[in-house]
């Protein structure tokens, strides 16, 4: 097997916890993620098996899209409600007023990286300094926030969904727009629903779920390059359920593919000469 799991990952696991439990059930050789989710967090983690982690690269840069809840008026050292509060303050903001902070963020800036984080400083995480009250300023970073929509207020809690660039940390959002509101604030919940083509409705729906499922079907597809450019649908019929689409598109050093069915996408055969040979795998047993 070569290819791509998409898992809904619970809240209270690792991205390594996911990782090694998929490499042990099914004795794979070898399995990443395709970008990491606290264990506050929930939702969207892709993992790459074997051949298939080399195609990693084309995800990496990719946007991320998530719903995320803050909480006013409460400050955390780690930003969310994982951590020691540090702060607290009273608050006083409208609902108006609110989502104009909110919409701030949209566009190009710099962000500070949180203390907490796997950044490494000398070798090592952030994380390890931090725990031992050491706390390393790094460099801002540039993200960019591409959308931000469906923002809800109540009980000193908000919540909103936002597209963002790769290396964003939404709990720095939340710490940022704490400050900005002169009240503190911090993150209560995290989930990913989108990354690059991938979307969280497509995925399994429990890490325990994957690690079950063991029989699929597959259908072997094969397509090929011309003048470095490629745009083929493909259809293929998953277990109970009508004819499902599946797109790949490639140019140049670029890689798109999306689909809408619970699938396991299995690259057969690496790119060699004009041809790539893959195959769409039904995930639900």
């Amino acid at each position: 097997m070569n290819g791509f799991f998409l898992v809904n990952k619970e809240k209270n696991y690792t991205s390594n916890d996911v990782v090694q439990k998929i490499k042990k059930k099914f004795s794979f050789k070898k399995v990443g993620h395709l970008g990491t989710l606290d264990p506050i967090a929930e939702g969207l983690i892709i993992l790459a098996v074997n051949r298939a982690t080399k195609f990693s690269n084309f995800f990496l840069e990719s946007d991320k899209s998530y719903f995320v809840e803050i909480k006013l008026g409460i400050s955390t050292d780690t930003h969310d409600l994982t951590g020691q509060i540090v702060a607290k303050a009273p608050v006083k903001v409208t609902e108006k007023a609110l989502k104009n902070e909110i919409n701030n963020f949209l566009g190009a800036s710099f962000q500070k990286p949180p203390y907490f984080s796997a950044l490494k400083h000398k070798g090592r995480p952030l994380y390890e300094y931090a725990r031992k009250g050491e706390f390393i300023d790094k460099e801002p970073r540039r993200i960019e926030i591409k959308e931000i929509k469906n923002i809800t207020y109540k009980n000193e809690i908000c919540s909103f969904e936002l597209t963002c660039s790769k290396g964003t940390y939404i709990r720095s959002i939340a710490r940022d727009l704490g400050e900005n509101l002169g009240c503190g604030a911090n993150m209560i919940s995290l989930k990913r629903l989108k990354q690059h083509n991938f979307d969280l409705k497509n995925a399994i729906d429990r890490v325990s779920a994957v690690a079950a499922n063991e029989e699929s079907k597959s259908k072997a597809i094969k397509f090929c390059i011309e003048n470095n450019s490629l745009s083929l649908s493909v259809e293929s019929q998953s277990k109970g359920s009508a004819n499902e689409m599946i797109d790949v598109n490639y140019s140049g050093d670029k890689v798109d593919i999306g689909f809408n069915s619970k699938y396991i996408i299995d690259i057969c055969n690496e790119v060699d000469g004009d041809e790539i040979s893959i195959s769409l795998s039904d995930s639900i047993s």
